[in-house]
């Protein structure tokens, strides 16, 4: 199925996953978790970011998830195939709508930013 600007849903749907990813690798960085809290973290991300994964701007809510997800939990799932499907210039604006920056050459998984 395909929506408006040529983006099948199942692409955009990984795209928009991808900006709220990328929005935690800056929040949190270190910390000893299980894969079970790591799971437990992107799951609850997901929940409560599913507005930004349909194109829209975070929430408060979204937002509040975002600071509170370990970097460590969701950079080793930003492989080169899904680096490639990131749209940088959305991903920084929705950065920026929950306060947060991406520091210069910051890596997250197979993603560097300028």
């Amino acid at each position: 199925m395909r929506r408006a600007g040529g983006w099948s849903v199942g692409g955009m749907w990984v795209s928009m996953m991808v900006v709220v990813l990328v929005m935690v690798m800056v929040g949190k960085a270190n910390g000893d978790l299980s894969s079970r809290q790591c799971r437990e973290e992107k799951d609850l991300l997901v929940k409560e970011c599913q507005d930004v994964i349909h194109g829209q701007n975070p929430t408060q809510s979204c937002c509040q998830r975002v600071r509170l997800t370990h970097a460590e939990c969701v950079c080793p799932l930003v492989t080169p195939g899904i680096a490639i499907l990131i749209n940088a210039k959305r991903a920084f604006k929705q950065i920026a709508g929950c306060g947060r920056t991406v520091p210069h050459h910051y890596k997250c998984g197979s993603m560097t930013f300028p």
